[in-house]
């Protein structure tokens, strides 16, 4: 139900129950909701599943962050306390169990009511204001409803129906580049997560009168930056384990096809030189782009696999044919409840059929089927799920046309925003949105993924609808970005950084009886830089090697660049230092301070690195000395020790080798307040 009048405001509200209303227990919506508790809000958060915590409870346990730079406050907190689960500073991967429980926790708060397996399907809005929202009973849709009201909302889900309800604006599919003067937003034909050439599309190869296999879009593919209505494809994020004694074999899928498959089998063959009975008939193709896969005849080179703690996995789409159910999902968006269902387990049986196939199809050689074999479900995981995930791997639907639009041209750096709240880091990426016959062959279309940008700033509007339209509403996650834009924000650890801005934001505007358009981002920016954990604890010091002013090395160094490094875009090596070879971070702080030195994970460990490293720490007269080790820490900030520092004081961390001859490396200082 939409009520529109023009003659209430916001201050004419009458009272409420609730100051905000969450909708959404993702991640963001979690984050958000603990952020408002502890600013002393009574926050309600409606989650239409029976599960908090989004796809980063549901199996997306290998972390995508581009930048650790970019990811501060309570999104930084939740990695840092999944490390103290695991007894480490920091864990970027961990099982889905172990960030649920860590969710429930931060929704335990008396400030804050938890309501699971309620959706919406009603709004009550006068003027520009919402008032209310009716929910139901997302497993028995004959109970009563339930109307509910508050003076700030907030949609932290990934489809945003609160949004759409709201009648707020909003975009489905990819622009035409001519839409924001954009590169490579709609139709993108590109070669990475892309079939070889020769793959047959037809049902019998070679005869285009038997019709296509099943998931090929039998229309022509338009030119490259064509917009369209298309979405990037989703999946499940599969936590799997070959850890027999906690191995659940996967249930047989419900009306398998071989033919649901073929395209599987035919890449198979090409790659690995099989004949139609799937026999060897010559050496396997060699390994070059990863895209070309099945070619080490191995079951594990048609996945991006990422383990996590306790020999577990992320299970990850590689190639031209794997988990990704292309093409299948382009109704999703505005989908009812019941279709949004099917469509769930229509990608659950499509991923089961993967499985099934290469277990049991007579084709697929022995090595394969060994391989799959080892791999389950996990009998600890997703326990009123059989073991499988609870949430699709919804990586796109609605986004929000709000009061400014990211686009392509952020990320890069060519325009920056005036009102930056948040960072963002990520590669800009989009999954293939369609399978379509070019030349005759198979090809998949929509794959991007272009980086080499540095942490870029979103803007606190990106979180607004625009004013005209709804003034008590935001929205972090289907946040106001086009296609291509969206694709570098949309990760886990940027969400929960904006639910927490949002928070503020809503917390603001309870307080001085604004809208939400009307917060000033600066406010926004001072709560996130003097209180981040919102505990009183001042926010972390990080100073990289780009950072020329406080940053100084020896003559001998090269400064190496990285693309998607953990930390900033380059790091500086000496390959044989000398005795008198360093790499200098000039500090400023003021407080005790756990110092840690980045050690940065190179792909295939093409850089050599000693056992150990010298750091020695200079605060005013004082100088410590103390050694590290290095080569076992790749990807982490190593704990150096803990120290006193006073504004005004000169202080610098200075990194030396043990030995003369060793290679020496610096990106990176952290610097964690301690209370």
């Amino acid at each position: 139900i939409l009520v529109v009048s023009s003659c209430s405001t916001q201050q004419e509200e009458a009272s409420v129950t609730y100051d905000l209303c969450v909708y959404g227990g993702t991640s963001a919506g979690v984050v958000a909701a603990h952020t408002a508790a502890k600013l002393g809000k009574k926050v309600i958060v409606i989650e239409p599943s029976a599960h908090l915590g989004g796809m980063s409870a549901s199996g997306l346990g290998s972390t995508d962050i581009g930048n650790k730079y970019a990811v501060q406050g309570l999104a930084r907190k939740f990695y840092r306390d999944l490390g103290t689960h695991y007894g480490n500073f920091e864990n970027w991967t961990f099982e889905p169990k172990i960030a649920e429980a860590l969710f429930e926790e931060y929704a335990h708060h008396p400030n804050i009511e938890v309501v699971k397996n309620k959706r919406i399907i009603g709004i009550e809005k006068v003027g520009t204001v919402i008032k209310s929202i009716t929910l139901e009973d997302a497993k028995v849709q004959s109970a009563a409803t339930r109307v509910l009201a508050a003076k700030q909302f907030m949609d932290c889900t990934y489809e945003a129906d609160l949004m759409a309800k709201a009648g707020v604006s909003y975009f489905v599919g990819r622009e035409d580049n001519s839409v924001y003067n954009e590169t490579i937003s709609g139709v993108q034909l590109r070669n990475k997560h892309q079939f070889p050439d020769g793959i047959d599309p037809y049902i019998e190869e070679g005869n285009p009168e038997s019709g296509l296999l099943p998931g090929i879009n039998p229309e022509p593919v338009k030119p490259n930056g064509t917009g369209d209505d298309k979405l990037q494809a989703f999946n499940y994020r599969l936590c799997l384990t070959n850890d027999a004694d906690n191995r659940i074999s996967f249930p047989t899928p419900k009306n398998y096809d071989p033919i649901n498959y073929e395209l599987l089998w035919r890449v198979m063959k090409k790659n690995m030189n099989l004949d139609d009975e799937g026999n060897r008939i010559g050496d396997p193709a060699k390994r070059g782009d990863y895209d070309h896969y099945w070619t080490w005849q191995s079951f594990k080179t048609g996945f991006i696999i990422q383990y996590m703690p306790e020999g577990k996995t992320d299970f990850n789409h590689l190639g031209g044919f794997s988990i990704d159910y292309i093409g299948q999902n382009h109704d999703y968006p505005e989908a009812s409840y019941e279709r949004r269902a099917e469509i769930f387990e229509e990608h659950k049986q499509f991923i089961l059929g993967i499985f099934h196939f290469l277990n049991t199809d007579p084709r697929v050689p022995e090595e394969v089927k060994n391989e799959a074999a080892k791999w389950g479900l996990p009998k600890d995981e997703f326990l009123d799920n059989g073991g499988w995930p609870h949430y699709l791997y919804v990586r796109e639907t609605r986004r929000m046309i709000g009061e400014y639009v990211m686009t392509e041209n952020n990320c890069v750096g060519d325009i920056v925003v005036e009102d930056p709240i948040g960072l963002a880091a990520y590669t800009m990426d989009s999954h293939n949105c369609q399978r379509v016959v070019v030349n005759g062959m198979v090809k998949n279309e929509g794959n991007v993924e272009v980086g080499g940008f540095g942490p870029y700033p979103i803007a606190y509007r990106s979180l607004t609808p625009k004013r005209e339209e709804c003034t008590n509403l935001l929205v972090p996650v289907c946040l106001s970005a086009s296609h291509i834009a969206f694709g570098s924000i949309r990760m886990e650890p940027v969400f929960m950084v904006l639910g927490q801005v949002s928070a503020y934001a809503a917390a603001k505007a309870i307080d001085e009886n604004m809208s939400v358009q009307e917060v000033n981002y600066k406010y926004i920016v001072e709560q996130m830089e003097n209180d981040p954990y919102l505990d009183g604890t001042n926010a972390d010091i990080t100073i990289d090697d780009l950072e020329q002013d406080k940053v100084a090395f020896s003559d001998d160094f090269e400064t190496k660049e990285v693309f998607m490094k953990a930390n900033g875009s380059s790091y500086v090596y000496s390959k044989e230092a000398r005795e008198d070879s360093e790499v200098s971070f000039d500090i400023a702080a003021n407080g005790k301070y756990d110092v840690r030195y980045f050690v940065p994970s190179v792909r295939s460990n093409r850089v050599d690195l000693p056992d150990s490293m010298r750091v020695e720490v200079t605060v005013g007269e004082d100088m410590f000395t103390e050694t590290i080790p290095v080569n076992n820490q790749r990807g982490k900030f190593v704990l150096v020790g803990s120290y006193d520092f006073r504004a005004g004081q000169s202080a610098t961390v200075t990194g030396k080798v043990l030995k003369t001859g060793d290679p020496l490396i610096g990106d990176a200082i952290l610097m964690v307040a301690r209370k």
